[in-house]
């Protein structure tokens, strides 16, 4: 893995808080430095990046190792969409970042859900922690759809999301749920499965 050693991404903007996977000196960093400039120029505005900066570039970055079957689009036309359902913790950083990007010769674009059932058409989608307790019910809804579901608190991954969000220690890390990802289609690259905790259907894990 290119001297990667654990998986914790790192950026620093004077003394830093908050941390993203350790690899700058690697491809997948080189990546979040190319395509989240927005994300790294308010950064440099601030102390240090915050969680919601942090857990932003990630988002980008699963995009961009992750692969998506052609039928997860309705039409050649339609966007990438990364969904978030929820309380939207990011605020205007997400749709500031992610403008003009594109995915797959798709646009990009930010959308928040107001009903569950409007999801079927998001290739991403971000629980937020304030629907923690619907969490068997999202899984349920979105079942045999080719999304990626990204939470943010404990037991998300082993409930049926595919990426949890774990912070340990001030450092953001993230799991991996590869049942969920098979069963929607998604193939995860080797590289962010390296950088993950993997975290099985049944609740057993390893790595991290």
């Amino acid at each position: 893995m290119n001297g990667i050693s654990h998986n914790i991404l790192r950026i620093r903007c004077r003394p830093t808080r908050w941390h993203v996977p350790r690899g700058l000196l690697a491809p997948l960093i080189v990546s979040l430095l190319l395509s989240l400039v927005a994300v790294l120029n308010a950064c440099a505005q601030t102390p240090s990046p915050n969680e919601y900066q942090v857990k932003a570039a990630f988002l980008f970055n699963f995009m961009k190792f992750i692969d998506w079957p052609a039928v997860a689009y309705t039409s050649p036309q339609s966007p990438f969409a990364i969904c978030i359902l929820g309380k939207d913790p990011f605020g205007s950083l997400l749709d500031d970042a992610l403008l003009g990007k594109t995915m797959d010769n798709h646009p990009v674009a930010v959308r928040r859900l107001k009903d569950i059932a409007d999801a079927r058409h998001c290739q991403v989608m971000f629980v937020s922690s304030s629907e923690t307790k619907k969490y068997a019910e999202i899984v349920d809804s979105v079942r045999g759809a080719n999304i990626l579901l990204v939470g943010e608190t404990g037991g998300f991954a082993a409930a049926g999301g595919t990426i949890e969000f774990i912070l340990e220690e001030s450092h953001v890390r993230f799991a991996i749920n590869p049942d969920a990802a098979e069963r929607a289609g998604l193939r995860c690259s080797s590289k962010l499965l390296a950088l993950a905790k993997i975290i099985h259907d049944e609740g057993h894990s390893k790595g991290g």
